[in-house]
């Protein structure tokens, strides 16, 4: 099925925006990559923002989907889905995970910071995907049957985004095998005997 003029602008926009920056890529350079006009692009979108909104919707549904897939993929235990979630990190990072876009950060990290104001719609979106990933991982702590699952969540969500960080920051894509070892040191020290 042929994807519609909105959708490919949209695409266009995450990749460079993702690449790029928010701030740093124009609208110019949306449209040129894009080959959309200008008149299509406010027919769909009444400013950047709006298309900055659309762009952090499609990578929060496409990074969660895959990441939620490759982790149901890996196993059907809770538990070894929680570690599973950082081999898909390492995959991430090392630019070989979804949708061609190699790996440049979190998009949802970079809009929190470029858009720092906690009330602006990029921020809050950020900040929504995010929870929507510890949410997910509540989830499977609560099937695991851990104490605490919200807690649990919380701390694995933080090994995560440090994982992420310091792939991105220090070019380590291994941090992701550091953080799958902490994570399972905390999970077992957390882990009802029995």
């Amino acid at each position: 099925m042929a994807k519609s003029r909105r959708d490919h602008l949209v695409e266009t926009a995450l990749e460079l925006f993702y690449r790029n920056g928010f701030h740093a890529t124009g609208i110019d350079k949306v449209l040129a990559e894009s080959g959309v006009a200008k008149m299509t692009l406010y027919k769909h979108f009444r400013s950047k923002d709006e298309l900055i909104l659309a762009a952090l919707q499609l990578r929060d549904e496409r990074f969660r989907n895959w990441l939620m897939t490759e982790m149901e993929k890996a196993a059907t235990d809770p538990v070894e889905r929680l570690l599973a979630m950082f081999d898909a990190l390492e995959t991430w990072f090392h630019g070989k995970a979804f949708a061609g876009l190699g790996f440049s950060g979190c998009a949802f990290i970079n809009a929190a910071s470029e858009f720092s104001d906690h009330d602006h719609p990029a921020h809050r979106l950020a900040a929504e995907h995010k929870t929507r990933i510890v949410d997910y991982l509540t989830k499977l702590c609560t099937e695991a049957g851990l104490p605490a699952p919200a807690d649990m969540a919380e701390q694995l969500a933080l090994l995560k985004e440090g994982a992420i960080a310091t792939a991105h920051v220090r070019g380590m894509p291994e941090a992701a095998r550091l953080a799958k070892q902490m994570a399972r040191a905390l999970i077992a020290a957390e882990t009802p005997s029995g």
